[in-house]
């Protein structure tokens, strides 16, 4: 790792730090990768950060957040193809990577016990298991609400250990592409801004990264939303990476969930199985309703429909005809039609104040007998069956006590399925460019809880893999590297210091209000509900603003903050841009509802209660709130998308379709192509051509 060369823009001499391998990002499957590198032998490897203890893998969790794997006990049947049945039946995921991550999550997961993450064994040494969402066997495991944030913790230990450098407080500005004789994309370094350097300073705020190999483990977009439970500081870097010339997988795929707002988490598993009452006011927290009795009368069927809440948290529109996901339906009427706050109260029985497990159904009332709180109010059940959930508040930033207050919630984005487009070795269609985690597109519709987990650490170790099996392809010269990076510098350089003179000339620093304006419209057109027109407005508000953002955007130069925003804010607006786009023309494909994602159809139906006396009544709900579902139907295609300006559109896997129009705003126009998911890959289990081929290559080729 080499640092003699400068590039001189803008006045300044701009180092650039030479590595054969760039890890992005410091949550647990960039620690993974940077790690799973360095134990292969390819120590030549920097990470780079925005902010090192922030991200979602260090600061998101639930009350007992899950991590997915193969089944480690007991007689329960479990095999590497029934796992990457499971994973495959979600509907739109790739056959090879439901494959590699069932077929490496027993390693995956030893590794990081191995590590010191404490995940829960027998006394005879069996990962014990339990049922999580989507998810026919006993696979999942926990360590309590942090299991995520105890990985990066042990992972950022050894990869600490190891030496491997970490640049932290540098924004990602543009990943740097050459295009190859043979027309492929390659990478061939990284630019980045220098958060904690002033534009005003004797120093350049830049840094450029030449490399070969950039593992993106960047997270997922959180930015592009404002009601989300991703925590502060997790924002996501897709739209640079979308501007190289990186394809997009299955981006209309988010999964939404009931979460708090102040602090952020998400309101699963025991506090949804405890039975709050549901409340809401209005803006001022006056006139407190109990809303869910409008829609569900029926005593009984409210609790066990709460109860289920619990184990089926994301929002699930096959759940919304008659069953648990029409809570979720029922909070976004009152916060996003009805303008109210809502509120979690387990002060409080829900509709009276006596609490009679009589009138649950029978799965509810098995299920609070086994753990003995047939009785009073939901804090008093919270405690007996979790404490640690009910202590979680009180140690937040604002802290909550559940036994004196109530706990605003809303339907919020908490994970995108989609992302980046990834091979079987986590690959993108740009040569030694590597999305992981929650940054890569692996998943499909459905997804087990917890496998978002696995996902991220198999990935990074396949990345890792193939990196150092790959046959090494040497760094451009420093001539040739500077004339490669030199545009993406300037186009940089003029764009802050046009943002900072239309500050200078009396333009006030609007980074703050378009970052708002950006998320609020995602959220208010492009949430959980969405609709042909709601998609096709926000789509031409933010092709307008892509357009002209180097003409918008004003902020002040000797404001560390606002400059880093004006960065920020175009990665955002980027990637919103593709995001709607690919909605737009997931519909003219003839998309439906499905998912976490429910899109309006004038033709559907509306959501019933399915008790009292007229079990099959639609309910008096918003017309927004008329679906038909997917049913499956696209379950065998995955939609890729890609920007008409980061490549040749005939080169480009997608190239069938732009949206909305043709002609280029200067940002880049959405192109769009369908394709059948790749099938899970058939049994190659005769020992000795494997163990031949393995030999030869590490079966990579």
């Amino acid at each position: 790792m080499t640092s003699p060369l400068t590039v001189n823009i803008d006045g300044h001499q701009v180092p650039v730090i030479t590595a054969k391998t760039v890890v992005v990002g410091t949550g647990s499957a960039g620690y993974c990768a940077a790690d799973r590198l360095w134990e292969m032998g390819h120590e030549d490897v920097v990470m780079v950060a925005d902010k090192v203890r922030a991200g979602a893998s260090r600061n998101a969790g639930s009350d007992k957040q899950t991590y997915y794997k193969i089944t480690l006990s007991g007689g329960d049947n479990d095999s590497v193809r029934s796992m990457a049945e499971t994973l495959y039946s979600g509907g739109a995921m790739d056959g090879d990577n439901a494959l590699a991550e069932a077929a490496l999550s027993g390693r995956s997961f030893t590794r990081l016990v191995d590590l010191g993450v404490p995940f829960p064994q027998n006394r005879y040494g069996e990962f014990i298991g339990y049922k999580t969402d989507h998810d026919p066997r006993r696979r999942a495991t926990s360590v309590g609400p942090y299991t995520s944030r105890t990985m990066v913790e042990m992972l950022e230990k050894k990869v600490r250990r190891n030496g491997t450098q970490v640049y932290d407080q540098c924004r990602v500005v543009d990943v740097i592409t050459q295009r190859n004789g043979d027309g492929q994309l390659s990478v061939q370094g990284l630019l980045v801004l220098r958060r904690d350097v002033h534009h005003d300073g004797p120093d350049s705020p830049y840094l450029l990264f030449r490399c070969r190999n950039i593992v993106y483990a960047t997270g997922g977009p959180a930015g592009i939303y404002a009601t989300r439970v991703f925590p502060n500081g997790q924002w996501g870097a897709s739209g640079a990476a979308y501007r190289a010339g990186v394809h997009g997988k299955n981006l209309t795929e988010w999964q939404f969930g009931l979460a708090s707002t102040h602090p952020k988490w998400n309101v699963s598993g025991t506090y949804m199985q405890v039975i709050p009452r549901f409340v809401s006011t209005d803006p001022d927290g006056d006139d407190e309703r109990e809303f869910l009795t409008e829609a569900i009368p029926d005593y009984g069927r409210l609790m066990s429909l709460v109860f289920l809440k619990g184990y089926q948290w994301p929002f699930d529109v096959r759940k919304v005809r008659d069953g648990s996901s029409l809570i979720d339906l029922l909070v976004y009427r009152e916060t996003v039609h009805r303008g109210r706050r809502v509120f979690l109260d387990f002060r409080r029985n829900p509709g009276r104040d006596d609490f009679d497990p009589a009138a649950l159904e029978p799965e509810a009332y098995q299920y609070l007998e086994k753990a003995g709180v047939l009785f009073g109010t939901p804090v008093e059940r919270l405690r007996h069956m979790n404490e640690p959930a009910y202590q979680f508040y009180l140690d937040k930033n604002p802290y909550v006590d559940l036994e004196k207050e109530m706990l605003e919630v809303d339907v919020c984005a908490q994970h995108n399925n989609g992302g980046l487009t990834v091979d079987a070795w986590w690959q993108s269609n740009v040569r030694g460019f590597f999305p992981v985690g929650e940054a890569g597109g692996s998943h499909g519709v459905y997804r087990p809880g917890g496998a978002a987990l696995n996902s991220g650490q198999v990935g990074a170790t396949r990345a890792a893999t193939y990196i150092v099996a790959a046959p090494e392809e040497p760094s451009l010269s420093d001539a040739a590297f500077a004339a490669l990076a030199r545009p993406a510098l300037d186009d940089a350089a003029s764009l802050a210091a046009a943002a900072a003179r239309r500050e200078k000339d009396g333009a006030p620093d609007n980074t703050g209000e378009l970052l708002n304006r950006i998320q609020s419209l995602m959220s208010a057109k492009a949430g959980p509900v969405r609709s042909k027109e709601s998609i096709s407005e926000a789509l031409g508000e933010i092709r307008e603003l892509a357009g002209n953002y180097a003409q918008l955007i004003s902020a002040s130069k000797g404001s560390r903050r606002s400059m880093d925003r004006v960065f920020l804010v175009r990665d955002i607006l980027t990637t919103a841009h593709v995001y709607l786009a690919a909605m737009a023309d997931y519909l003219e494909h003839g998309g439906r509802s499905r998912g976490s994602v429910l899109y309006t159809d004038p033709s559907g139906f509306l959501p019933r209660a399915g008790c009292g006396q007229n079990p099959d009544n639609e309910l008096d709900l918003p017309e927004q709130f008329r679906l038909s579902l997917d049913e499956g139907a696209l379950d065998g295609e995955i939609q890729e998308a890609a920007l008409r300006s980061s490549a040749d559109v005939d080169d480009c896997a997608a190239r069938d379709r732009v949206q909305g129009r043709t002609e280029d705003t200067g940002a880049g126009e959405p192109v769009f192509h369908w394709r059948p998911r790749r099938p899970i890959p058939e049994d190659d289990d005769f020992f000795e051509n494997v163990w031949r081929q393995f030999r030869e290559n590490g079966n990579v080729y």
